[in-house]
């Protein structure tokens, strides 16, 4: 019955990936077959993988490259000259000491012993049985085929691997800071991305990831007193036991055994996690739709309470994003204490343990919701991380608001995206922003990248709302998912996706917030007409946006006003639906000014006001806002 179940889930998996609405589409496909036995006191690994590749693209390939990311934590790899280069390196990485009067910050990595260090080492390799030539540089292998690859045919690649676990540096090591013996992320020898732009064989400089759709059926031989949490179904549940068995059965591997190996199976994932450790508290809870959430953590008193009490608001995180984003797709979720902060995987997430009670759901909520943008709609977030990082950051923000709202009411009165706005602002006050369509590893400033990513990425879906109307955005999101899951989604699809909902066009949207630093400034001044007002609008930034106004007036009367424009050929619903709202001409860009008249004399404008919401991310809000001389 089992196996009839996981047939249906794969199967149904596989339709998925047709799913993309773009002509022409396809993407390619993998499906691993893995054995390691880890030794937990040297943190030393050694397995077989078998790979079966399907090239689903009309090319006929000649080469395949794999990502061996454990080589980046190696005294002088490009991970460890990057932290050397870089203004601002993450601190998690470096460590800092005095010399005299100095300070010197060194790359953690630099300083790596041999049997501290990351490694993959890759032997016999094959196609199909016939050796297939390679070569390592550095955290890319190169494979030259053993015979080409024609269009719409399936290899099978097969070889062996040993690792090394690092010491934690990022993301993926042993012994963290809070004791969690294996984070075992990115651990394996992962296929490069094929797809319409050409390989993806990016080096790891400590960003993002981007990986081929496929299946994995992993089996992990570990000592027996280790638990595991991570991607995907755990097969064997009563021969392992650790609170997984069935009820009213017993677990039945042997009493003696020194070893356990753990079955999992993950369909239709890109990504494959997991985590171990001796001390592992495990708790599961059923959300909507039976959805296993499974709970991972160090038997630590310190943070006991706030563990138990997170568990039941990630059951209330899964229905929000279910509701707002789109259903969640697999039947079980794993929140795992370990890495270096919180990073999301396939049906899982590593996060550290030692926060309060705010932030552990706060992270939760962040690396939830990368599941539906990043784990279901796989954007390349190793060149578009905005996508996935802004987008979470959207959403997961909205969540918060509902699962654990501030109890300060001025707080709870500001908007939920107002963070990302300010550090927006800041960046733009420093003048070193980079365009969004800047590579990851080319930012020349750490805060740069993640204001970038993750605070830009997050207004890009807020400010839409303001541009098209927040039902329209909302709609916009749900489309988006349910379009593109288990695709790889470009930004121009998010783009058009939202024209499909309203009909506006919006390529001005994304080329000037993405692909530009051009900023918005709208400025509002107001003058005597006889007994009439007249309303001069002046665009001061370089980018283009439709305006709203607001007018309050000293009768206590309101009315708003809208200024369309011209190249987007669409008017928004009315935002203020209890107001009278006028709709003025268009406003192209090419004018810098645009003016209208107001039916009553000045001296009865208590106050006018461009963008009342503050959702328009306009960079000098002080020239935003009219109101008397006293």
């Amino acid at each position: 019955m089992k196996k009839l179940l996981l047939l249906a889930v794969l199967t149904v998996s596989g339709l998925y990936a047709q799913n993309n609405p773009n002509p022409g589409y396809w993407q390619q496909h993998v499906d691993y077959k893995m054995e390691l036995s880890m030794d937990v006191k040297t943190y030393r690994y050694a397995g077989k993988q078998e790979l079966v590749y399907t090239n689903n693209s009309k090319d006929t390939l000649d080469r395949v490259f794999y990502h061996l990311y454990n080589n980046a934590f190696q005294p002088g790899s490009e991970m460890d000259a990057r932290l050397k280069a870089i203004a601002d390196p993450d601190k998690r990485m470096v460590k800092s000491f005095k010399t005299g009067t100095k300070t010197v910050t060194e790359s953690r990595i630099s300083t790596l012993k041999p049997d501290e260090i990351g490694y993959l080492k890759i032997t016999n390799l094959k196609q199909d049985g016939a050796v297939a030539a390679n070569k390592v540089a550095g955290t890319i292998l190169e494979v030259n085929l053993a015979k080409p690859l024609l269009p719409g045919k399936s290899t099978v690649l097969t070889l062996d691997f040993e690792g090394q676990v690092p010491l934690q540096i990022r993301r993926s090591g042993r012994n963290s800071d809070e004791g969690v013996a294996l984070s075992m992320t990115q651990w394996y020898p992962k296929m490069a991305e094929y797809d319409f732009e050409g390989w993806h064989a990016d080096p790891y400089i400590a960003r993002e990831f981007h990986g081929v759709w496929g299946n994995f059926d992993v089996k992990i031989t570990i000592d027996k007193d280790y638990t595991i949490g991570g991607s995907g179904y755990l097969q064997n549940k009563n021969e392992i036991g650790k609170g997984y068995q069935d009820k009213g059965v017993e677990v039945t591997y042997p009493k003696k055994a020194k070893t356990l190996t753990w079955h999992f199976v993950a369909p239709n994932v890109h990504d494959f996690a997991w985590g171990a450790d001796k001390e592992y508290i495990h708790d599961m809870i059923l959300g909507e739709n039976n959805v296993e959430l499974h709970f991972f953590y160090k038997n630590n008193p310190k943070y006991l309470e706030n563990w138990k009490k997170m568990q039941p608001k990630t059951a209330e995180l899964l229905a929000f994003f279910n509701k707002h984003v789109g259903p969640y797709p697999y039947k079980q979720y794993s929140v795992v204490q370990g890495g270096d902060g919180g990073m999301e995987y396939a049906m899982c997430t590593l996060i550290t343990g030692n926060r309060s009670y705010g932030s552990l759901v706060g992270v939760t909520a962040h690396e939830f919701a990368h599941s539906w943008f990043q784990h279901v709609l796989a954007s390349n977030e190793s060149k578009h991380e905005w996508m996935d990082e802004g987008f979470t950051s959207y959403i997961s923000d909205l969540a918060m608001r509902t699962v654990l709202p501030p109890k300060d009411p001025k707080e709870l009165e500001s908007s939920p995206f107002a963070d990302a706005y300010s550090n927006y602002y800041y960046m733009v006050s420093t003048g070193r922003e980079q365009p969004q369509t800047t590579h990851p590893d080319r930012f020349e400033e750490n805060m740069i990248y993640g204001i970038t990513a993750y605070s830009k990425g997050e207004i890009f879906l807020a400010q839409l709302g303001y541009i098209i109307g927040q039902d329209k955005l909302n709609e916009t999101i749900k489309r988006y998912y349910a379009d593109y899951k288990f695709t790889h989604p470009t930004p121009n699809d998010v783009k058009r996706t939202a024209e499909k909902i309203t009909g506006a066009h919006l390529d001005w949207y994304l080329q000037d917030w993405t692909q530009t630093t051009n900023t918005i400034d709208y400025s509002l001044k107001l003058s005597e007409e006889g007994n009439n007002t007249k309303v001069t609008l002046q665009r001061i930034g370089r980018m283009p946006m439709p305006i709203d106004i607001i007018a309050v007036y000293e009768d206590g009367s309101q009315e708003s006003f809208y200024v369309p424009l011209q190249m987007m050929r669409y008017i928004k619903d009315n935002p203020f639906p209890n107001l009278k709202r006028t709709i003025l001409g268009n406003w192209d860009w090419s004018y810098p000014t645009f003016e209208f008249t107001i039916n009553r004399p000045l001296k009865t404008v208590k106050v006018m006001m461009i963008d009342p919401s503050e959702t328009m991310a306009d960079v000098n809000k002080e020239n935003n806002v009219y109101t008397p001389k006293p």
